[in-house]
């Protein structure tokens, strides 16, 4: 059996209150075996072959019973997370502060004009890039104090949730990429 990682989008961040727990229990409703969250913010890994597509329609389902609010989901497949993480336009700055590398995991693919419009408004050393259907942020002054990370909004981008490169290491490193 193969592992999926699941990227809820808005929770525990000023959006919708989602405990891991709970979390952890709807995956287990839906018959998806071991299932693990990272952190507070919407990450879990579960162990299924499930079409990445399927899935994120049946969580989305069970998480809007369980908590009454409509979730967007992204999974992605061990390889899909593998190729987001070799694709990293900015491997120098990642590896000296990850935790200013932000990576968008988009539901449909970048808006389009989304990587220009963020980068005029980038300041400093702040760059962005759109590889294959995800977007990079570097926040050179960290994430948090970034105008450009916090435009990055559906309206503009298209549906995402964002991790910082730390996350998404960490991520790979549940699912032995």
């Amino acid at each position: 059996m193969s592992r999926r990682i699941c990227l809820l989008r808005g929770v525990n961040v000023g959006g919708v209150k989602v405990l891991m727990t709970e979390l952890k229990a709807v995956a287990g409703d839906l018959g998806l075996a071991n299932p693990r969250t990272l952190l507070a913010s919407g990450n879990l890994v579960v162990d299924s072959d499930a079409d990445p597509v399927d899935l994120e329609g049946r969580l989305e389902q069970g998480i809007a019973a369980r908590f009454g609010r409509s979730i967007e989901v992204m999974v992605r497949t061990p390889d899909q997370w593998a190729r987001l993480v070799a694709a990293n336009p900015f491997p120098l700055q990642a590896a000296d502060s990850g935790s200013r590398l932000l990576v968008m995991v988009m539901k449909t693919g970048v808006a389009p004009g989304a990587v220009e419009t963020l980068q005029a408004l980038a300041t400093g050393d702040e760059r962005v890039a759109a590889v294959d259907g995800a977007l990079y942020l570097w926040c050179a002054d960290g994430i948090g104090h970034s105008r450009m990370a916090e435009k990055a909004v559906p309206r503009l981008t298209g549906i995402g949730t964002g991790r910082n490169w730390n996350t998404v290491l960490r991520l790979a490193a549940m699912v032995d990429v």
